[in-house]
């Protein structure tokens, strides 16, 4: 492993850390702490294998560990933060960008559909760097990306008609729903 090669990985180490983060400052800590990683133990790295895998699967590992480390947030009472809460969205602020949907997809299915839609992995890389089944990554893309649809649809404003999710849209007008454009 030379350095040119780690290089040429960090865009896309960022981009995954951001995602899963969702935060600008966690993200490149976290990127810091695989590179950390990557050489203290890059005798584990077998040459002629794939570096990027390596280096996605020891961010992944680093981030679920650093998840496991959070204490429990304490239970909420609705009634005393009723005041905190903000209020209904205006029409022309309706509309939810990628990366606050991406957030609030569970974790498990936002790291399959980072991995495979935007860091271009196959299926097999995805499995690996994981630790999961190949099924698995099928199943919990499919699902990501149907919860993001229903996400990145935005509700009808006006009108009578009750508001249909977008997983059942394409099923009611026979066609499959698109994503909105963001802002």
């Amino acid at each position: 492993m030379n350095r040119s090669q780690v290089i040429e990985q960090l865009p896309g180490l960022r981009r995954y850390a951001r995602v899963l983060t969702g935060d600008a400052w966690a993200a490149d800590d976290l990127v810091q702490d695989t590179l950390e990683r990557a050489c203290s133990k890059w005798l584990l790295w077998r040459t002629g294998s794939d570096l990027r895998a390596w280096l996605f699967t020891l961010m992944h590992n680093l981030y679920l560990n650093q998840r496991r480390a959070l204490p429990a947030l304490p239970p909420l009472d609705i009634d005393e933060v009723q005041d905190q809460l903000q209020g209904a969205r205006a029409p022309s602020d309706d509309a939810l960008d990628l990366e606050r949907c991406l957030q609030r997809l569970p974790a498990d299915q936002r790291a399959v559909l980072l991995l495979v839609a935007m860091e271009d992995m196959s299926y097999e890389d995805t499995a690996r760097i994981l630790s999961i089944p190949v099924g698995t990554v099928m199943s919990r893309l499919s699902r990501a990306r149907m919860r993001l649809r229903v996400l990145m649809d935005r509700e009808p404003t006006s009108g009578t008609a009750p508001a249909v999710p977008a997983a059942q849209a394409g099923a009611v007008t026979g066609t499959t729903p698109a994503l909105r454009r963001l802002k």
